[in-house]
Formats: structure tokens, C-alpha cells, sequence
């Protein structure tokens, strides 16, 4: 009972002289050691910042995906009519408000609709004006299908919607393209109760929308905000303020297209635009007026909106509303859905790809440094074996060189997988500041621990053969090698 923790404080101690003379030898040789561990230090660092590049790129996608409504929400937009369908065009009624009460009343599995009524058209006030990407005639609901949130005043209700009131909420790009960005003019611009006019007509912004960035943008934004309270040369300020008008344009195109939104009621839309109402969705085109309600004088809207109950019941869901809108059609197929679920899958795979294939070059050099590191164990086999074949003859067992030389390869690694970490922080800062995505390179533990590991792994299976090699070797041969 005695004699284990003696063999055990014997075998940690032999170990730990194996460790420490694995070091000595490095130190040894430092130049060389330090070119070995360079491959390893390449190939740990790309793969942490390659990592945390495609990391950037998910957690911006996800954020635009949640920022249009989530995988729970489907878009019905008008199609062409299929060949075998044609002789049925002039029947053809396309999207109305017909569909959307049927909608309600037979489609159980939709739990919100938003139908929508698009219009190309210009904004103007105090002698500027702005085409906004999306003006839309909506119901107050579109406000939660699109996760918009009114920062200041309100949103229309169902009383401006009968009455078509010429009411509009709008997104703070149309603030500050009409009215100058609140860095531009040193203060926060709120035109609740001011007039715009839309195509001419005069509207009341009676809300606006919150200012939508990522949250890298908004650190930089805040970050510049700071940075500007700081005294600065005159010239320096001006310059900053000629550009900051622009750089809030840039961003994540979700939320450029969110901040660039007008919404007034859809009765109005139909009520005041009924001649400029696109019908075909983002793809343009104008109905005539005789024609904009479609075989029965329904309104025609440019698209249909709905949130559905969860995305376990997507597929349902869909064979659901196609059933109720293929009878309120009259079997005409001119209508096609667009869900989230199929963009959420393009970002996986995008993701995923992207990942195989900045492993796949992290992976090679980290070859490239295993290869180095096995290289200079054979050269030092090579420079040590009249060493080893004295340890052998003095009774060191064939384990205990199998050992040291396996313990230093794996030093060599463990030290470039170190290195490599660190140096993966500088490299990262570098390509943030050219990084293709809209938020900066996020760096995770796990990518750190997997790099890591694979430094370690790489050590290992480097030092193998030439540990293998120099425990074989004859003691009385290894005497007499010069």
C-alpha cells in the first residue's frame, strides 16, 4: 500500500524532468525552435480569425433575418400567370382584400395579416426631397409584422385607416434627408406635426420609427460620438461633419431599408394613389386605373404579409392559405410565396461553406507546421544520438526517449498554439477593418479551444515518427555515430 504514491511521485518527477528538458532543448535552439513554430502560429491565427470573420457574418445575417419579422412570417406576392393558365388572364383577380378576409376566417394557422399597397414616389419639404425605398399603405398592424417600433409620437389607428386620413409615420433616413442628421445640425430632430408631401399631396407625420443599426454599428456610432466631444481644430470638426451625413447611409441593408420606410394608411394609399399603386411587389410595374381592382373591383394590393403560428407548422400553414386563395382565385395560380425559412437556410449554408472553407486553410497550415515540426525533430535526433545512446547505456528505457521526444515536439506546438491566440487578437483587429460584413469579426472561446486543439493534436502526431525513430536506435551503434 505504500509503494503507490512513491511510484507515483516517481513517475510525476521523471515526467516533469522530461518537460523541463524538453524546454532546455528549445531554448537551445531558439532561432530555429521559432521558425518551426511559425507554421503553427499561421494556422492557429487564421483559423481564430477566419472563425470569428464568419461569425461576424452570422450574427449579422440573424440580426437582419429577426429585423423583417422572423421565420414566422410569409410574404404572398403576385406572379405571371402559368402557360397553362393564360387563356384565364383576363379572370384573373390577383391579390385583394377579399383574400386577406378569407384569410382570416379560413386559414386557422395565420394568426396576423398585413396586406400592403406599394408606391414609387418622392417625398418633399422645406425645398428637398427624397425618393424612400418602401412607401407602403399598410393596417396598424404591419408595425409588429415588421418589428418596427415608434420611437416618437404614434402610429396611425384603424380610425385614420376608415377615414383615410393624410397621416404617415416615417423612418429617421426621411428625417434626415428632408431635415439634416442630428450630428449635422448639434441637436435631435423630431418633425412630429410637420408637413411632407408625397407625389404633391400633403401628408402629416404624426410618428417616427427608431434609428435600426447593428450593434457594431452602433458601438462605432457612439464611439464617434464620443470622439467628437473631444476638442478638435476647426477644420478637423467640419470635415467630420461632411461626412457623417453619409456614413450613417451605410450599414446592414435591412436596416437601411427599415430606416428609409414611410407607412401611411391603406385606405389612403387607395383612396389618393390608386393610379401609381405597384401591384407586382419589389419588381416595379404600375396598374392602370381602370384595371386596379382586378375582375371585381376588389382594391388590388401589391402584396399580402402574415405571421404565422410557429414555424413547426410552416408546411401546413402554406397548403393552408394556398387552398383558401386557390378558391378565392377561381383556380388560378397567380400568386407565390416567400418565406424567411428559405433565407435562413441560404445563410446556414452560406455559413457553413464559408466555415469548411477557411478550416480547410487553417487546416493546411497547420500541415505545413507539423511537417516543420517533425523536420527539425529528425534534425535533432540527428545532432543528439551518441546522447541518446549514452542514456541508453546508463538505463534509460526505450519509454523514456519515446517520451522526451514526443514531449517536445508537443512543447513546440503547445507554445506556437499560444502564440498563435495571441497573435489571432491583432489579426482579427486588421481584418475588421476591412471586414466584408456589416458587423465586426466576433471571436468565440470555442474557435480558440478548437484551433488550440488542433495545434496540440498536430504536435503530437508530428513528433510520433521522429520519437519512434530515436527510441529504436541502438544504444552500442549510437555510441559509435560521429
Amino acid at each position: 500500500m505504500k509503494t503507490a504514491p512513491v511510484t507515483v511521485r516517481s513517475s510525476s518527477a521523471a515526467f516533469s524532468t522530461t518537460v523541463v528538458a524538453g524546454f532546455r532543448e528549445i531554448w537551445a535552439h531558439k532561432f530555429r525552435s521559432m521558425l518551426t513554430m511559425l507554421g503553427i502560429i499561421l494556422g492557429v491565427s487564421s483559423l481564430v480569425a477566419m472563425s470569428a470573420l464568419v461569425s461576424g457574418m452570422e450574427k449579422g445575417a440573424k440580426e437582419a433575418l429577426v429585423a423583417i419579422g422572423g421565420l414566422e412570417k410569409v410574404r404572398i406576392e403576385p406572379q405571371d400567370i402559368p402557360i397553362d393558365q393564360r387563356h384565364l388572364s383576363d379572370q384573373a383577380v390577383g391579390i385583394t382584400i377579399t383574400d386577406v378576409v378569407a384569410l382570416d376566417k379560413n386559414a386557422p394557422l395565420v394568426t396576423k395579416l398585413s396586406p400592403e399597397m406599394r408606391l414609387s414616389a418622392t417625398v418633399s419639404a422645406h425645398g428637398k426631397s427624397f425618393r424612400p425605398w418602401m412607401l407602403i399603405g399598410v393596417w396598424p398592424v404591419a408595425l409588429e409584422m415588421s418589428e418596427h417600433i415608434v420611437e416618437h409620437g404614434r402610429m396611425f389607428n384603424e380610425i385614420d385607416d376608415e377615414m383615410a386620413r393624410n397621416v404617415c409615420v416615417i423612418g429617421s433616413e426621411t428625417r434626415n434627408e428632408l431635415w439634416g442628421t442630428p450630428e449635422q445640425e448639434g441637436r435631435e430632430i423630431i418633425p412630429i406635426g410637420e408637413t411632407i408631401y408625397i407625389n404633391g399631396v400633403p401628408f402629416t407625420i404624426i410618428g417616427m420609427f427608431k434609428h435600426y443599426e447593428s450593434e457594431q454599428e452602433r458601438k462605432t456610432r457612439e464611439f464617434a460620438k464620443l470622439e467628437a466631444q473631444k476638442p478638435q481644430p476647426k477644420e478637423v470638426v467640419s470635415r467630420d461633419r461632411g461626412h457623417s451625413h453619409g456614413s450613417r447611409r451605410r450599414g446592414n441593408f435591412v436596416f437601411q431599408l427599415k430606416n428609409s420606410t414611410v407607412y401611411i394608411p391603406l385606405n389612403t394609399m387607395w383612396m389618393k394613389f390608386r393610379t401609381g399603386i405597384s401591384v407586382t411587389g419589389y419588381g416595379g410595374g404600375f396598374q392602370p386605373t381602370g384595371g386596379a381592382g382586378g375582375a371585381t373591383g376588389d382594391p388590388r394590393l401589391s402584396n399580402l404579409e402574415l405571421r404565422i403560428a410557429s414555424v413547426e407548422t410552416l408546411p401546413e400553414a402554406l397548403q393552408q392559405i394556398r387552398n383558401v386563395l386557390m378558391c378565392t382565385h377561381r383556380g388560378i395560380e397567380d400568386f407565390t410565396f416567400r418565406t424567411q425559412e428559405e433565407w435562413a437556410e441560404n445563410i446556414n449554408t452560406f455559413i457553413r461553406d464559408a466555415r469548411l472553407s477557411g478550416g480547410l486553410i487553417a487546416g493546411i497550415s497547420l500541415l505545413v507546421g507539423g511537417i516543420g515540426i517533425m523536420n527539425i525533430m529528425l534534425a535533432s535526433i540527428s545532432e543528439r544520438v551518441r546522447e541518446i545512446g549514452i542514456r541508453k547505456s546508463v538505463g534509460a528505457a526505450t519509454l523514456d526517449i519515446f517520451i522526451q521526444i514526443l514531449v517536445e515536439s508537443l512543447v513546440i506546438a503547445v507554445l506556437g498554439g499560444l502564440a498563435g491566440l495571441v497573435t489571432s487578437f491583432g489579426l482579427v483587429q486588421m481584418l475588421s477593418s476591412f471586414s466584408p460584413t456589416e458587423n465586426a469579426p466576433v471571436v468565440t472561446v470555442t474557435s480558440m479551444l478548437v484551433a488550440f486543439g488542433f495545434s496540440v493534436l498536430v504536435g503530437i502526431l508530428a513528433g510520433l515518427f521522429p520519437a519512434i525513430k530515436a527510441a529504436r536506435l541502438n544504444p552500442i551503434q549510437a555510441l559509435r555515430y560521429e
